[in-house]
């Protein structure tokens, strides 16, 4: 399968900060769950990959191109949804929308209609009027009217109720039915993904942590809870984000199968959401909650 979005060896350094070595694919009708806690670097790598900040090493591909080289073709055939608001506020939404549908050479009327319809956008009220959830709504009327094959999406659903985060990831999930067209979803509301994602990318301190399918995730790694005295003679590096206080210990692991061989039934074993996986690893380490 071809495709869509290569990025390899990227990295961007800042006085506080570095993306390292960033390496990540997705191909052609998938979703990609890109997910970190705040300050990991997601906005980052977004940033590099829309070309509005410059990298210091590695390439991004994108439908094929090098984004440094062919940066407006690329633009045409995105759609981008971030999180904050990059609207004039004082024009209606019609306006709005008059100002930027010139610039895509492939903007659809009739979609963009349909989609006012379907959101029940408010045309001729100012932009400053709206909701977070009507500003999201006609962020991705925009998106969809230009017939993106690539959308990226930053923190899309933070914020919104949870009447339109539903209706958001229902339009998403409708949009790949086209086996064309992708999208890279940028969040840290996991439970977003467990609905929607084929693909999981975990990014933390600047470093990809892993990369894989939702499902591998979900099948592969596993809770482990039990007593202390368990953990005598057993490999750390086993135990990922291990936690202790005086009744026990609570860890994830990445293999289901080489925790029931070394533990058996003396562990309560169970499935995490990706919000665990997520919490478990940027912990990453011994922490010990209290004293024993």
């Amino acid at each position: 399968m071809e495709n869509i979005l290569e990025i390899s060896n990227l990295s961007k350094n800042y006085k506080d900060f570095s993306l390292k070595g960033i390496d990540i694919a997705l191909e052609k009708g998938y979703i990609m769950g890109f997910i970190g806690p705040n300050g990991s670097g997601k906005s980052t790598t977004i940033k590099l990959m829309m070309n509005l900040i410059k990298k210091d090493s590695g390439t991004i591909k994108i439908f094929g191109l090098d984004n440094d080289q062919n940066n407006l073709a690329i633009k045409e055939r995105i759609g981008f949804v971030y999180d904050e608001n990059h609207f004039y506020e004082e024009l209606t939404v019609k306006e709005m929308k008059d100002v930027i549908s010139p610039f895509y050479r492939r903007w659809d009327e009739s979609v963009f209609k349909q989609y006012a319809k379907d959101f029940e956008l408010p045309l001729n009220k100012e932009i400053k009027n709206l909701s977070k959830g009507m500003k999201m709504k006609f962020s991705l009327a925009i998106a969809l009217s230009h017939h993106a094959e690539l959308f990226i999406m930053d923190e899309p659903t933070s914020g919104l109720d949870p009447l339109v985060r539903s209706e958001l990831l229902e339009v998403l999930q409708s949009l790949l039915q086209d086996e064309n067209k992708s999208i890279f979803f940028s969040t840290h509301i996991t439970s977003d993904l467990d609905k929607i994602a084929d693909f999981i990318t975990l990014i933390h301190n600047g470093e990809i942590i892993l990369s894989k399918t939702k499902d591998e995730l979900l099948e592969e790694y596993c809770l482990v809870k039990g007593s202390k005295k368990l953990l005598s003679g057993h490999r750390p590096e086993n135990l990922i984000g291990l936690k202790q206080n005086d009744y026990g210990f609570e860890a994830l692991s990445s293999s289901k199968k080489e925790i029931i061989k070394q533990f058996g039934d003396s562990v309560m074993i169970e499935k995490p959401t990706l919000e665990d996986i997520m919490v478990f690893y940027t912990r990453r380490g011994e922490r010990r909650v209290s004293s024993y």
